[in-house]
């Protein structure tokens, strides 16, 4: 027997990311302009790594509460009343290492081996995956486009409903294609979760970069207590800490010892002095975050309305998240069109192949970066674009 066929079938299945493909063909290219990652290009802001900092030359370097400090649970709360404009008591909070491992820890919690969970798509690869490798079935219900939009059908989504599944994923707005649900959008969702006695786990990452202004509906609008709903997010987005690999849940607090082993059995906890880093963060970092959402607003317009200009990007600019989701005339396999792309305009996109079923035609840029930077990038793909 060979040393891959005695691995897990599970874990041997787990496919290839279709991003961090094109990332290691390209990556440290003179010139290079990479859009394909979904973070901006700001390092962390220096209130919160001296927050860190300070922990960390204090010895805050033991184990901690395995549901986060008492400081950074208490910090989610408050952000989520200034935000979201509900209070919920910190027994709501888990802090996890990462938004990825909310998903695993979240995925644990709701799914068996042999069960389904329903999720909207093109999305964000990880989801399909962390499903498959738990041993779950992961069921694609595709996003309409049309007109360069994408909007949900709730038909969709219930006749991909089977005796199985356990719950809904929802991301929203969503990754990549900036698909934002409407609170009624989100009414209807929960009101067929409710339906059919299912969980929703709700990505909300992006809520914050909702281009109509303030933030974007959330599930926290419509639901009500007893609503099986359980929200993961991460500090990566918002504040520039994509290496910092935080993250956190917010669940019934009645799941709290479950979430708790799960933590304690993959992690053991999130270091206490990154999550001091986390404090400040929410605490201090209201201005930082508004500075990055209006850095998206004003890139999301620079490359969106140049694509457009050339009549042969079938897109409109998204209405949330940090991404343009793009269908250019003439291509047809967008992996072998992300390498073309990135070899003569030293532009580096995500190929929609990557995101599941009715992504294979697009391609995605993360415009979360330097004004300048942008408009060079897209004056360089609408240059491709026009020789197709």
């Amino acid at each position: 027997m060979s040393i891959i066929s005695s691995l897990s079938p599970r874990a041997v299945a787990a496919p290839e990311s279709g991003i961090v493909e094109v990332v290691n063909y390209a990556r440290g290219r003179e010139g290079l302009l990479p859009l394909w990652v979904g973070e901006g290009d700001l390092p962390t802001p220096d209130f919160i790594n001296q927050a860190a900092m300070r922990a960390l030359a204090a010895g805050e370097t033991f184990y901690t509460w395995q549901r986060g400090i008492p400081e950074l649970r208490q910090a989610l709360s408050d952000y989520y009343f200034r935000h979201f404009g509900i209070r919920l008591p910190s027994e709501h909070f888990y802090v996890t290492g990462s938004g990825m491992q909310a998903i695993q820890i979240a995925v644990q919690a709701l799914t068996s081996p042999g069960d389904e969970f329903v999720y909207l798509t093109p999305a964000w690869p990880n989801i399909a995956a962390a499903l498959e490798i738990a041993g779950a079935r992961s069921v694609g219900v595709e996003l309409q486009f049309e007109g360069g939009t994408w909007t949900v059908d709730l038909n969709r989504i219930e006749a991909a409903i089977t005796s199985k599944t356990r719950g809904l994923f929802i991301n929203t707005p969503s990754n990549p294609t900036g698909w934002t649900a409407t609170k009624k959008d989100l009414a209807d969702i929960l009101a067929l979760a409710r339906k059919h006695d299912l969980w929703i786990m709700a990505d909300e990452i992006y809520a914050r970069y909702f281009y109509a202004g303030g933030r974007a509906p959330s599930f926290l609008d419509v639901m009500e207590p007893g609503d099986k709903v359980i929200f993961v997010n991460s500090f990566s987005k918002n504040w520039s800490m994509t290496g910092w690999r935080v993250g956190w849940i917010v669940a019934p607090p009645e799941t709290g010892q479950v979430l708790e082993n799960l933590i304690q059995y993959s992690t053991s906890g999130v270091a206490q002095f990154m999550q001091k880093g986390a404090v400040a963060a929410l605490n201090e970092g209201d201005a930082f975050v508004q500075s990055n959402i209006d850095k998206a607003t004003r890139s999301r317009d620079i490359l969106c309305d140049a694509l457009i200009a050339t009549n042969r990007v079938e897109t409109l600019k998204p209405d949330g998240a940090l991404y343009a989701f793009l269908k250019i005339d003439g291509v047809t396999d967008s992996r072998k069109a992300a390498i073309d792309i990135v070899d003569k305009t030293g532009v580096g996109l995500a190929p929609g192949t990557a995101f599941g079923p009715g992504g294979e035609l697009f391609l995605r840029a993360c415009f979360l970066r330097d004004l300048a930077q942008v408009a060079v990038a897209a004056e360089r793909l609408c240059d491709y674009i026009l020789k197709l």
